[in-house]
């Protein structure tokens, strides 16, 4: 059962935040305000030393390069110590580690952070919430897995895309499926009629 927060909801300023976090094999403050000016992409998970945990960390990791090409940073938190966040990068990937990570996994060891994203199970650990912050602080795309099954790193990037297309774009809207590249809907009723009768 999730512990409810009502307050938190997409278009809303995102609840800022400041911890301690890892990065590059020591600790460090983290504050989300410092990052306005870009996009921040929230990446909660369960637990350290898990089984699902790894294979997204990784994967976003691995995607790091796209993501910084997109004016975005990724920040993993869960509700473990720093020091068990640096354990966890301290072992190697074919053992269930992390290894060398390119951006800072934060501690959430007060839960904090999980309570105000409304991510903490009354069990104590967070839900795989991922959430998209953009430049002025502002919370654009909430996504909430449950424990056992993982996130899509490349339709994160398509999501981001499309918030980035739309803010500096603000006459069209971005329809299912939309890939950049692919048509938008000009959002007004008769020139949207463009779209559909392409479709």
């Amino acid at each position: 059962m999730i512990l409810e927060n009502k307050y938190i909801r997409v278009g809303q300023q995102a609840p800022d935040f400041s911890a301690v976090a890892v990065y590059d094999q020591e600790f460090k403050n983290i504050k989300l305000s410092d990052y306005l000016g870009q996009y921040v992409i929230l990446l909660f998970y369960p637990l350290d030393f898990t089984f699902v945990c790894p294979t997204e960390i990784t994967a976003f990791s691995d995607s790091y390069s796209d993501i910084q090409n997109l004016n975005a940073e990724v920040l993993g938190i869960s509700v473990d110590s720093e020091y068990s966040h640096l354990a966890w990068l301290q072992t190697e990937r074919d053992s269930g580690g992390l290894g060398d990570l390119n951006y800072p996994l934060v501690s959430d060891l007060t839960k904090e952070i999980s309570a105000s994203y409304n991510v903490l199970t009354e069990s104590g650990k967070a839900l795989r919430g991922l959430f998209i912050i953009d430049k002025q602080g502002i919370l654009q795309h909430a996504l909430i897995n449950n424990l056992d099954f993982g996130r899509n790193v490349e339709d994160t990037l398509r999501t981001l895309q499309a918030i980035q297309h739309v803010q500096t774009h603000p006459d069209e809207v971005c329809p299912a499926n939309w890939t950049p590249g692919s048509p938008t809907i000009i959002a007004n009723p008769k020139q949207a009629k463009e779209y559909f009768s392409s479709i």
